[in-house]
């Protein structure tokens, strides 16, 4: 059976937002299609289903993770806090540069690297 997610997991580039994912199935397995637009904000992790089921396996599920470390003083809402960065992180790539609030020198690096056109592989910071 051909498994193209894990031959080619990556379908995005770094430098632009998202336009597409694999789509996984309710067990979180990837079905081997790919769906034209980002995907919703939920924490999982594909990996492939074991050759043999191991009786009462635990499965890791961040979003009960994070409700476990609640308190009344501090909550943890990840897909809320997620989904406001990446609305943030949309709204400021289409400022002007003028507009970024940053140093001129930031500035003037944030547009070269934005711009400028490399003759091999274009670097990528993380």
């Amino acid at each position: 059976m051909d498994r193209p997610f894990f031959h080619n997991p990556i379908l995005n580039s770094p430098y632009e937002c998202p336009s597409k994912h694999w789509e996984l199935d309710r067990n979180g397995q990837p079905t081997g299609q790919v769906v034209p637009e980002r995907r919703d904000v939920t924490l999982i992790t594909p990996i492939p289903k074991p050759k043999t089921q191991q009786a009462n396996q635990d499965v890791l599920t961040f979003d009960q993770t994070a409700a476990e470390l609640e308190t009344k003083t501090q909550q943890y809402e990840v897909a809320q806090t997620i989904s406001g960065i990446r609305r943030m992180v949309s709204e400021w790539r289409v400022l002007p540069m003028e507009r970024w609030r940053v140093t001129p020198e930031t500035a003037r690096l944030l547009d070269h690297w934005r711009q400028h056109r490399f003759s091999g592989i274009r670097p990528f910071f993380c």
